[in-house]
């Protein structure tokens, strides 16, 4: 147990002690694009793509957000999903900022990249995915369901994204009540969580993952890395296009 603590609340402590919070409020931090985005209007072939960034103020110190970004094949833009947690409710939006913007000055980084015969089939899956979240009215940042909620519901739905969800998206293991056990986000392996509180992941793309109270820590064993809360990965980096 007190290895488990050490593993949960080191990283964790770490992160919370260089975290430098945005100087500014949020209606003054940036959204601009970033340029990560393949030009829609150059590139003909379909475009899938998963990013996170570090969450706005004192809460990037814990987690980051996380969204989707999808272009069928000939379309000249994309569609974003989100889900952002003011406005009130329908939480799930679409196009809420640029496909590839700064997340309010919060740099982001490519989770998932899926391009060209392999994205087509990938595009209707996530639409439907995205129709069929079951908390499409609810919003909790601790423990969830929240945007990593959200994602993770997309990425269980279409298991062809092998989508490998950073440790330190908090609300990624939110499962409700009713259905505890469920493939793993990247749909290599199974979950167990019990409202996102407390459970465990055992798959090929994750490794071996425990999540206690919302803070996910564990072992990636294809790539060597350790899964921490906080800094999210440390170690070998995970692949991200192919």
């Amino acid at each position: 147990m007190l290895i488990l603590a050490a593993f949960l609340l080191v990283p964790l402590a770490i992160s919370v002690i260089t975290h430098t919070p945005s100087a500014v409020p949020w209606y003054q931090a940036s959204m601009e694009a970033t340029g990560l985005a393949p030009d829609p209007a150059n590139l003909s072939e379909a475009v899938v793509q998963v990013y996170a960034a570090k969450a706005f103020g004192w809460r990037g110190a814990f987690s980051v957000h996380t969204w989707i970004i999808a272009k069928p094949a000939g379309a000249t833009r994309y569609t974003r999903y989100d889900v952002v947690g003011w406005g009130g409710a329908p939480v799930v939006r679409q196009n809420y900022a640029a496909a590839d913007a700064l997340w309010y000055g919060g740099h982001p980084e490519i989770l998932r990249d899926v391009r060209g015969k392999e994205a087509e089939p990938l595009i209707d899956e996530i639409e439907a995915a995205v129709a069929a979240y079951p908390f499409a009215d609810t919003y909790h940042t601790w423990p969830g369901p929240n945007s990593n909620t959200f994602v993770a519901h997309v990425a269980r739905n279409v298991p062809g994204l092998r989508l490998d969800i950073p440790a330190n998206a908090i609300g990624k293991d939110y499962l409700p009540l009713t259905a505890p056990i469920t493939r793993a986000p990247s749909g290599t392996g199974m979950q167990v969580s019990l409202l996102g509180l407390v459970g465990f992941i055992v798959a090929a793309e994750e490794g071996v993952e425990v999540d206690v109270l919302g803070l996910s820590a564990g072992v990636d064993i294809l790539r060597p890395a350790l899964r921490v809360p906080g800094l999210g990965r440390i170690g070998m980096p995970e692949k991200v296009a192919r």
